[in-house]
């Protein structure tokens, strides 16, 4: 019986690289993909904080739809550095394999399909984690896709559509027989959402069923609890998605600890500050003066929520319109808060 990830004691084995398809993947720690989150400024930032691999937002497989600014940016991977992960999104075979070529002719080195997201205006186009009430389509959407592909094919899923149907090790033997290179497994189902608390006993079984890679995704927020998955489930990789909003260096943190034992120490306020003046300025640069600013007051957000007396910088924060004023408000409040604890010791 396996120790339950959430207590006991702390394995002795330390996790290899591992290869999906003919990339090696050093760090056992990657980049979920999420909506509205992991787009190239983000990804980048990860990747040189520690992860070992990086996916992108999801693209919709209607590429029809592509030439929206919010499509666009998405399949940016201009200067990105490999191997470059893609997502795709959708229910119909054809037009995921057709996205799947198009996407690996503008410059996608992996595919990875979707069938984990559970929002609901994303299940009520039978795609994401609504794929799996219907094996017989996703067994279609998975042939066709890793048939149109010279490219390594990844997919993401969560343990099934609900509670009662935990499908996940059939569609995980299924995807390894249809020549699918890796697997994430989310650790609850689609009904699930984001509540309660996520398993990994299905993981566990996942893992143990298959030969191809499997990341274990889910409740994973820092290093030591990464640790107790990683032997819990025998995946060969954690993939972190929320727990990375803000905090960018977790990745360099569970790389650390995984390899070392030894766990890194918070990063210093200075570090904390230019970490995220970095990550405005190419916000900035990457959408531009409007959009850059909108889409920067999320991610500060994040950035301080953690700290003491965050409330009114963030409330006054989002208040400002340009690139300017963000990055003269950070560094203030930066400032008066290391000043402060200087003179406190």
């Amino acid at each position: 019986m396996r120790p339950d990830p959430r207590e006991g004691e702390l394995p002795t084995e330390l996790p290899s690289s591992f290869a999906i398809g003919p990339y090696n993947i050093g760090a056992p720690v990657i980049l979920a993909p999420m909506a509205g989150v992991t787009d190239r400024p983000f990804r980048s930032l990860c990747r040189e904080l520690g992860a070992g691999l990086v996916v992108s937002e999801m693209v919709t497989s209607d590429t029809s739809l592509w030439d929206s600014r919010k499509s666009r940016t998405r399949l940016d991977h201009a200067g990105e550095s490999g191997p470059i992960s893609v997502q795709i999104a959708g229910g119909d075979p054809e037009m995921m394999a057709n996205a799947a070529r198009e996407n690996v002719r503008r410059g996608a080195q992996i595919i990875d399909i979707n069938m984990g997201c559970p929002a609901k205006k994303v299940c009520k186009k039978a795609a994401g984690s609504a794929l799996l009430r219907d094996e017989k389509l996703v067994a279609d959407i998975l042939e066709a896709v890793v048939s149109s592909v010279s490219v390594p094919v990844t997919l993401k899923i969560r343990t099934g559509w609900c509670p009662d149907s935990r499908n996940g090790l059939t569609v995980a033997k299924m995807a390894e027989d249809l020549g699918v290179s890796a697997l994430a497994v989310h650790g609850r189902t689609r009904a699930c959402g984001y509540h309660g608390q996520a398993e990994f006993d299905t993981i566990a079984e996942i893992v143990s069923a298959v030969k191809i890679p499997v990341f274990a995704n889910g409740d994973i927020t820092g290093a030591e609890k990464a640790r107790k998955v990683l032997d819990y489930t025998g995946a060969a990789a954690v993939m972190i998605g929320r727990a990375a909003q803000g905090r960018p260096w977790i990745f360099r943190e569970i790389a650390h600890y995984l390899a070392t034992g030894e766990q890194l120490p918070e990063p210093s306020l200075d570090e904390v500050r230019d970490i995220l003046i970095t990550h405005l300025s190419e916000l900035h640069r990457f959408y531009g003066a409007v959009m850059g600013v909108r889409i920067a007051r999320k991610h500060v957000g994040w950035y301080v929520k953690t700290l003491a007396d965050s409330d009114d910088f963030r409330k006054t924060f989002n208040q400002l319109d340009c690139a300017e004023a963000q990055h003269a408000s950070v560094r203030e409040w930066f400032e008066r808060r290391i000043t402060r604890g200087a003179k406190a010791a």
